[in-house]
């Protein structure tokens, strides 16, 4: 079964000439040359008009390979802890995006906490909005779509360390897309400086610190378990190094600078 777009028509536009003019004016920002062929990534999910700047940075700089595994959080309080799906594709306003089975198989079978399930991806948001922007740039990709609700380190580990298990094991490139905005709904000044420190985690590649500094400095990350297990992966892969390429907030967009949600855009070679 075709699994439907969730938010069209509110997190990004559902006619498919508006979109495809909205993603474009994202990706246009700079030249597309030179583009970097990246082990993963760190991109925001909310609507475009709000974080749809900064996932275009980060998309328009990218060698997008034909096999993208997404991960991001669970939002609503339903379905397994680390769910993925492996079969149907997904529909946008675009067309279908289709998905991986042989490698969304190869994952469930390294990382046992894998659940198929339906129900924890059919209203979340978080990697249904990067769909448009790898159909504009790698209309032939497939992807394996993984949200996670768990909180457990281990977890999250374990999960980072058979994405590099899997992506290892696979003669053809594949890029880990984390989907997570940054601290919510805080003064603009404080959400800058509790995101400088997740920043600064991540920018270190470190997955353990990362995941200690958003607990312990009540850093409200929805996508801190995604960002933790690519992470992990990126660094059982070889990762050296990790570019900050654009930070905004939503203040910037609605002046409202007393409660916005902070947004990075990140890429790891």
């Amino acid at each position: 079964m075709i699994r439907p777009p969730a938010v069209a028509g509110r997190f990004y536009p559902d006619d498919p000439g508006q979109l495809r003019d909205t993603v474009d004016s994202f990706l246009a920002a700079e030249t597309k040359t030179n583009r970097i062929r990246a082990l993963a990534c760190l991109v925001p999910h909310a609507g475009y008009i709000y974080s749809g700047r900064v996932a275009g940075e980060i998309y328009q700089r990218l060698e997008i390979p034909s096999r993208v595994i997404l991960v991001g959080p669970r939002h609503y309080p339903r379905g397994a802890p680390i769910a993925i799906l492996s079969q149907d594709p997904w529909q946008t306003p675009l067309g279908l995006a289709p998905i991986d089975t042989h490698l969304a198989e190869k994952l469930v079978h390294a990382c046992p906490l894998l659940r198929e399930d339906a129900i924890a991806h059919g209203a979340e948001h978080s990697l249904e909005v990067q769909l448009p922007f790898l159909q504009r740039l790698a209309p032939s990709f497939a992807f394996v779509p993984i949200v996670i609700a768990t909180v457990q380190y281990a977890d999250l580990d374990a999960l980072g360390r058979a994405l590099a298990e899997v992506i290892q094991s696979e003669p053809e490139p594949i890029l880990i897309v984390a989907s997570s905005d940054m601290n919510h709904y805080e003064p603009d000044d404080v959400t800058r400086v509790k995101d400088r420190k997740a920043i600064g985690r991540i920018l270190a590649l470190e997955p353990r610190e990362l995941f200690d500094t958003v607990r312990n400095e009540r850093i409200s990350m929805c996508g801190y378990g995604a960002t933790v297990a690519m992470l992990t992966a990126a660094r059982a892969l070889g990762a050296t190094h990790a570019e900050l390429v654009r930070y905004a907030t939503s203040g910037e967009v609605n002046g409202d600078l007393q409660q916005v949600v902070g947004y990075a855009g990140i890429i790891i070679t």
